[in-house]
């Protein structure tokens, strides 16, 4: 037997699992914002550097859309993204939303409250851990720590 085919089994497997894990991930996202804000669109470029092709919309209402979306009250950022079949809030980094698109949880989406410096589209250095949240039906669960 060949002593490199389990090598090139296992290398095509892992290949395969990345490929997959990276298909998860939708293509383009929405993202709803204030006008004014330019950290909002520094996380958008984020997410276009990602592959995402996004799409920015600065005229609505983002209370009426942080309230539709169940977004848990005081817990909210400067911006709401669709994507896929999940809301994303506020500056999340792009791990948790990896993470979520690998595991598809049962979730509205997932948050990051208030705009942490260091975080997606926010100058400055990491200060602290980010703390990601899931929601469902306006109540939040821990999701993943950073």
């Amino acid at each position: 037997m060949n002593r490199f085919a389990p090598t090139l089994f296992y290398s095509a497997a892992l290949l395969l699992g990345a490929g997959t894990a990276q298909a998860a991930l939708p293509t383009e996202a929405t993202l709803y914002k204030n006008p004014q804000c330019g950290c909002c669109d520094g996380y958008a470029n984020h997410l276009e550097e990602m592959g995402i092709e996004v799409t920015v919309i600065d005229d609505r209402d983002l209370g009426q859309i942080k309230e539709a979306s169940g977004l848990p009250y005081g817990l909210g950022s400067c911006h709401t993204i669709e994507m896929g079949d999940y809301v994303i809030e506020g500056h999340v980094p792009f791990a948790a939303i990896e993470k979520l698109f690998e595991e598809r949880p049962d979730t509205d989406g997932i948050g990051l409250a208030g705009m942490p410096i260091g975080t997606p589209g926010m100058p400055g250095p990491k200060q602290e851990d980010w703390n990601v949240y899931q929601f469902r039906d306006g109540e939040a669960t821990p999701f993943l720590t950073l």
